[in-house]
């Protein structure tokens, strides 16, 4: 975040600001249309690029090496006297976090794609969760003056991935192939493109095909509205004004979803699409009572993404869902946490604006709200805050992370959670039986992106490698041993001698100690310390890993009455399980995982020689519930194999597919594979 901070002077009664996200897959042209937004609305006073590495959005190192977005981009501007925030959330899979924090604050959202039916399946994920949130929605064909194929035939294929109706609003003229303009079929208007200006108004040429295709447009309104039904029953023509209220009104309760069409990189329809946003969108009274808001006097907002800026100051991005806030106020949260405002700014890219306050519907960044997280809605008066229900995605890749300089261990911990609070789709764990620093997030690019932070912010070296395997060892059969321990140094020695017998167990039984002694030849006392010194030896079993799934018996022993002492006893209990368990056929564990697997059905053949590959059992598949076109694909893999699973299903799905996983037993591993692991662990 830039330290640049420049001061709105302006105190002008403004209408609410409506806050529009920008969605869609990688590569749709999200950014560029943020571009052409930015300077046809004057808030630069120069259209960036986002080849070019001058673009307002995506100026993070990061996003301009890999020419794409890696977070969410703000802008707030203006646009014929009315203020709208633009969100343009990163259109890949991996950062899917920025935009379903979004959902339950935004008024609407515009699914930027590009007029390509091999990438319909990457828009189904935004279609589905803007549905599912109930988030009024249209859909931008981008990038249509390089179109090669008929509207119509596009907006079939489009409907796959739509629960919702596409509703055609605009329609293409084409001349010798090319897209030059188009028919908007609610204005009964002719346009022609101009490069980077606005669109001229021309007559209809063909006049029957834009009477068919706004009768069609009308018909599909009519399926929710049955006075313009009854008009077009009767051929009555509808009033603009009915025709226009129509469309307005079906957006915003979800009913269809309006399709628009042009090119952001020209700057081509994207006027029309701001006069839609500026006439269809709902205010925020719409989003806040999406949310659960009632009426009320106090000022409550959500805070929809965390920010870390180089300065080091923390900034919550929030959305006003009610009432006015200024700075320096007391915001309340849930179980009685709160703090007071330190600032108030607009965003314009990566630039910060001083603001005196801010009003219903205002995206704002909030200074030094320390004890609060992206996801909570924050109140003026106590007990008006909470938790605002976010789906949460689950890790499907983790790295182990090393500091190259251990002086800088202490601080890597805190970057790290630094990144987490900034995204909550990373997660930071420690674990404690491989001694691993673990971050886990939604892919290797979101990954690889999250290492380069640590080093670009914090000045962080780091080794990464893929996380330890936590192995297991068990016995297949049965032996005894004897452990006897004597040490004489002068005044008091250490005695301890014992027998145990060892005994394999059922898998997954775990281990059980029993005491076998007759006649006293152990006393009481010791059995404890016996039993001790047997579960620590079960730490490193003889190939290097935990025993499991075992049952040892002190069977019998001798003591002596100075020397003899728990010390003793438990090292005896130590040997005794060195000189057995080798004899005892000792074996490898690898956990085993029951994994679900999200991905289209025209994948799901290739997902299962996928499976089969990586030593995995499919165990079936069923229609992923909910999602229509989709499957969910039953297995069981080792964990090694799911380690970078992610990486080759999304190379199978156009970057979509995803999985579940949870621990399902432990499995005997051998051969070639076992002898490399227990060498590499021996020699580490």
């Amino acid at each position: 975040m830039s330290q640049e901070i420049q001061k709105d002077s302006s105190s002008r009664i403004k209408a609410a600001t409506r806050a529009i996200a920008l969605v869609g897959p990688y590569g749709a042209g999200k950014t560029s249309l943020l571009e052409s937004i930015a300077a046809i609305t004057g808030a630069v006073p120069r259209k960036g690029s986002v080849q070019g590495g001058s673009s307002l959005g995506d100026s993070a190192p990061e996003a301009r090496a890999r020419q794409m977005s890696v977070e969410m981009n703000v802008l707030t501007t203006q646009y014929l006297g009315e203020e709208f925030t633009f969100l343009d959330c990163p259109g890949s899979i991996e950062f899917l976090g920025d935009t379903l924090n979004l959902l339950p604050g935004i008024d609407a959202a515009i699914v930027v794609c590009e007029p390509d039916v091999a990438k319909v399946i990457m828009l189904q994920p935004f279609l589905k969760r803007l549905a599912d949130a109930g988030v009024p929605h249209l859909l931008f064909v981008n990038k249509f003056d390089k179109a090669r194929m008929p509207l119509r035939a596009l907006l079939t294929i489009f409907q796959e991935a739509s629960e919702k109706p596409l509703l055609l609003r605009q329609i293409p003229i084409w001349e010798q192939g090319v897209a030059t303009g188009f028919v908007d079929l609610a204005l009964e208007r002719a346009f022609a493109y101009r490069p980077h200006a606005a669109s001229v108004v021309n007559d209809i040429a063909d006049h029957a095909r834009e009477k068919e295709a706004r009768f069609q447009m009308l018909e599909k309104l009519a399926d929710y509205d049955e006075h313009l039904m009854e008009e077009l029953v009767g051929d009555v023509e509808p009033s603009a004004t009915e025709v226009f209220g129509g469309l307005k009104r079906e957006m915003a309760e979800g009913l269809v979803v309006p399709v628009l069409i042009g090119s952001a990189e020209g700057d081509n329809g994207v006027r029309r699409l701001l006069k839609s946003l500026r006439h269809d969108v709902p205010d925020v009274t719409t989003a806040a009572a999406r949310a659960g808001l009632t009426a009320g006097s106090d000022a409550v907002m959500q805070i929809i993404k965390t920010l870390h800026g180089d300065h080091g100051g923390k900034l919550s991005l929030a959305r006003v869902l009610r009432g006015q806030v200024k700075d320096g106020a007391m915001l309340h949260g849930a179980e009685g946490r709160e703090a007071r405002i330190g600032g108030i700014f607009a965003l314009v890219g990566d630039k910060l604006v001083k603001r005196v306050g801010a009003g219903m519907g205002d995206v704002v960044a909030l200074a030094r709200l320390e004890p609060f997280a992206t996801g909570e809605s924050l109140s003026t008066t106590k007990g008006g805050g909470g938790q605002l229900p976010l789906e949460r995605l689950t890790p499907v890749y983790r790295l182990a992370v090393m500091a190259q300089d251990r002086k800088d261990e202490v601080k890597l911990s805190s970057a790290i959670a630094r990144l987490c609070e900034e995204d909550p789709t990373l997660l930071f764990e420690h674990n404690a039986e491989t001694n691993d620093l673990i971050i886990a997030g939604q892919g290797e690019i979101h990954l690889k992106v999250a290492v380069e932070k640590l080093l670009s912010r914090y000045n962080l070296k780091l080794t990464t490698r893929a996380p330890l395997v936590p192995y297991r060892e068990t016995i297949r059969k049965a032996g005894s041993a004897r452990g006897r321990h004597k040490r004489q140094s002068g005044g008091h020695g250490q005695f301890g001698d014992v027998m145990l017998e060892i005994a394999p167990a059922p898998r997954g039984s775990g281990f059980s100690f029993h005491d076998r002694i007759k006649g006293g030849v152990v006393p009481k006392q010791w059995i404890g310390s016996v039993e001790r010194g047997v579960r620590d030896y079960m730490k490193s079993g003889p190939l290097g890993f935990p025993v499991v799934d075992l049952t040892v018996a002190l069977t019998d022993g001798s003591y002596h009455t100075v020397d003899s002492s728990d010390a003793a006893f438990q090292t005896a209990g130590r040997l005794a399980m060195s000189e057995g368990m080798p004899g005892c056929d000792p074996v490898l564990l690898e956990p085993i995982m029951r994994v679900q697997v999200h991905v289209p059905s025209e994948a799901t053949a290739k997902v299962n020689g996928l499976v089969s590959g990586r030593r995995g059992a499919p165990l079936g598949y069923d229609a992923r519930r909910g999602w229509r076109g989709w499957d969910t694909v039953r297995c069981e893999m080792p964990l090694s194999e799911v380690s970078d699973l992610i990486v080759d299903l999304r190379s199978l799905t156009q970057g979509v597919g995803t999985y579940e996983m949870q621990f399902a037993r432990l499995a005997e591993l051998g051969g070639k594979l076992a002898d490399t692991i227990v060498a590499t662990r021996k020699a580490a």
